[in-house]
């Protein structure tokens, strides 16, 4: 008898016998297996702790739910430092490599790569990881690798959904045309890159005397569609817009229907669609979408541009609607699409074909007032309009994150991200009695801030973190959970950075003015608040003019000036003098100035391409937000440009990340994942941590440590 074979099929007959009667099987400690690690990491741009606590403590946020149910399952970070400066690009590229962004090269939201023209500026989404050659060449040992590239090369499947530095892009130098980084290195098994805006939002103000009966076609097309007019069909006298994207032009009409079995001539619906394709009656195949049927604070409707080269789209919006086509007010979002970058094409179009184009994101243009043709609409109708794009770009990312999984069951890490809850914290975080309930004026501040508008939007931000919240559950959803109430894979959701409010726009530029720091020698290039200063150095580059002996010169008067920058004003500072800058760090000089290094030197928190000064603002104080004309703080002395001012919007990030409000949050749960608190945890320990429990050797760059999240 062979017995292995004989034992062998009897413990099989066991091992069935005791599943089908649900019986758990005890196997000795050696024999058990574990499932391989397989993790989805989300990425919620902007969540600050005290809030999700808060949120979760007041029933805002669900307990049994979402983060909350996170919370309870898994493992929460006590204290997540994020990157410094605490951005978006620097504190995302950070989780990817495991290393500050000095060291992986991103040092800002948008900076000067050094080498490059001295008025070029480069996107941090859109910048070389680990940095480059000055001579304008792909780095060969850059200084960093992301994770995905380790764990690719080990074999591991990796799936990014719009995960930023994961694009597929290739990074070209925009002088020489040169390649700075090979798609190859941001490119992933399944990868959908963050879309772009080919557009911008404007706003449209009808009356009854914009209407005219409609022709017989746009009557006939109607029907066909399926939508009968109670009263007669009015259309547009002009075009609402003659819209250009990419070369194309679409003539954007509109039309007014009567849906109301009330008698009365009673119009409240808008149909939006091109002259060229008219009102076409579907069924439609994504992303083609058709006309947009409106109605007044209804969800925004989509219109896919048909023949653009992106397969771009917008939405439209209905803020007022008269009965009688009085008062018609309508918003058109701006044009957005996914880059269709060559390497990643096929991803893209899956995304195109099985959700939609890329939708616009909430807009910042609209509440502040910065896109045409607002000037009728009110506050609360444009506050509500974004509110609109918060609900439909967060379901829209969370629908490309569900594709991804749906499309790679077997993936070993998924990377997403999610906008919200960062743009309601930039528009809406009115929390500080220094900061004015209207913009355009000084007295609003204090005691004369408006109650209303201050509850109204902290109502807004608890809608964009609930928006974001029910994101995270779908994720849980999608991922399952086992019988024991186990999520079937390892999530972990975090946070680039904090939030903070503010009260004062610092205009950078007129700081250095005032000083005599001309721009073509010296120039600001400001992310929040944080600031890379750089001088035009000759050599360094193409165009430089300042010599190495006024560098030195011209770097310590910027030093200077940044130190002497103070606020005076009691109603801002609180009674006390309070400097403006928090940080300032310089680049080094070397001791030889003759030395190949001048211009070039780094440390610990100036990368190769920081500014040759590099600095961080006090808390309360901003680069953004700066309104034009400036409207000058209550107390100031009048100046026509003020270097401090009342700025546009409310809430910001890039401070020191070791300030309390900086702080990011990181909440774990799934099957190698323990219970309890974590007491510190960085940014940069997320890819150490991700390679370890992936069975993946760490790469030497790596500047974070893994942590054991099985036992906290």
């Amino acid at each position: 008898m062979n017995y292995p074979r004989f034992l062998a099929f009897w413990g099989f007959l066991l091992l069935a016998l005791l599943t089908s009667i649900g019986l758990p099987l005890i196997l000795p400690q050696g024999l058990r297996s574990q499932p391989a690690a397989k993790f989805v990491l989300l990425s919620l741009d902007g969540a600050t702790p005290h809030l999700v606590e808060e949120f979760i403590a007041q029933g805002i946020l669900p307990a049994d739910r979402g983060l909350g149910w996170l919370q309870q399952q898994g493992v929460s970070a006590q204290q997540f430092t994020v990157a410094t400066p605490s951005l978006t690009a620097p504190s995302h590229i950070a989780i990817a490599t495991g290393a500050t962004a000095v060291q992986n090269n991103i040092t800002a939201n948008r900076f000067h790569l050094l080498g490059t023209p001295f008025e070029q500026t480069i996107s941090g989404f859109a910048a070389p990881i680990g940095g480059h050659y000055l001579s304008g060449q792909e780095a060969t040992a850059p200084t960093v690798t992301p994770l995905w590239v380790t764990l690719r090369q080990a074999g591991k499947q990796v799936v990014a959904a719009t995960f930023p530095g994961a694009d597929g892009a290739e990074i070209i130098e925009p002088t020489q045309k040169t390649v700075l980084q090979s798609a190859e290195v941001r490119t992933v098994d399944y990868t959908v890159p963050f879309g772009r805006g080919l557009g911008s939002a404007t706003g449209f103000s009808l009356t009854r005397r914009d209407f005219v009966s409609a022709g017989t076609e746009v009557v006939e097309q109607l029907r066909q569609a399926g939508w009968r007019s109670l009263s007669p069909v009015l259309q547009n006298r002009m075009p609402l817009e003659e819209l250009t994207v990419e070369e194309q032009i679409y003539s954007i009409q509109v039309a007014a229907i009567d849906t109301t079995d009330n008698s009365l001539e009673d119009y409240d619906t808008l149909v939006i669609f091109d002259s060229t394709h008219g009102i076409s009656q579907g069924p439609f195949q994504l992303p083609a979408t058709g006309p947009a049927y409106l109605q007044v604070n209804q969800p925004s409707q989509p219109v896919y541009l048909e023949g653009s080269p992106s397969r771009a789209g917008t939405r439209f919006f209905v803020s007022t609607f008269a009965s009688d086509l009085s008062t018609v007010r309508l918003l058109r979002y701006a044009v957005n699409a996914i880059p269709r970058n060559a390497a990643v094409l096929a991803d893209v179009d899956d995304i195109n074909e099985h959700v939609g184009f890329w939708p616009p994101q909430p807009d910042f243009r609209l509440v502040q007032r910065l896109s045409p043709g607002l000037d009728s609409f009110s506050d609360q109708e444009l506050e509500t309009a974004y509110l609109d794009q918060v609900q439909t770009f967060v379901d829209y990312q969370t629908q490309v994150a569900l594709r991804a999984i749906q499309q790679n069951p077997d993936a070993d890490l998924i990377l997403t991200y999610l906008v919200q809850p960062d743009g309601a914290g930039h528009q809406f975080l009115l929390t500080d009695p220094r900061q004015a309930t209207n913009p355009r004026d000084a007295t609003t501040i204090l005691s004369g801030q408006d109650p209303a508008k201050i509850q109204r939007y902290q109502t807004y931000l608890q809608l964009a973190y609930q928006a974001a919240d029910a994101a995270v559950q779908r994720l849980i959803a999608a991922i399952g959970t086992d019988r024991t109430g186990q999520l079937n894979r390892n999530l972990i959701v975090t946070s680039d950075h904090g939030f903070a409010p503010f009260h004062t726009a610092v205009d950078i530029e007129q700081l250095l003015k005032a000083k005599g720091l001309e721009r073509d020698r010296v120039r600001a290039i400001p992310s929040g608040s944080a600031v890379n200063i750089y001088i035009n150095l000759q050599g360094r580059e193409p165009d430089g003019i300042v010599s190495r002996s006024e560098y030195v010169q011209i770097q310590q008067q910027i030093i200077e000036t940044l130190a002497a920058a103070v606020d005076q004003n009691a109603n801002y500072t609180r009674g006390d003098r309070r400097p403006i800058f928090n940080q300032i760090y310089p680049r080094p000089v070397p001791d030889d100035w003759n030395s190949p290094e001048f211009g070039r030197s780094t440390t610990a928190w100036i990368g190769q391409d920081s500014g040759d000064v590099f600095a961080l603002l006090q808390t309360g104080y901003n680069f953004d937000g700066v309104q034009r004309p400036p409207v000058s703080r209550l107390g100031d002395p009048i100046a026509n440009e003020p270097i401090l001012s009342i700025p546009s919007f409310y809430g910001t990030h890039g401070y020191d990340a070791t300030s309390p409000e900086m702080q990011g949050i990181f909440y774990a749960a799934g099957p190698q994942i323990g219970q309890g608190n974590i007491a510190k945890l960085r940014s940069i320990d997320i890819a150490p941590t991700l390679l370890r429990e992936l069975a993946i050797d760490p790469n030497p760059n790596l500047q974070g440590q893994p942590i054991d999240l099985s036992k906290p």
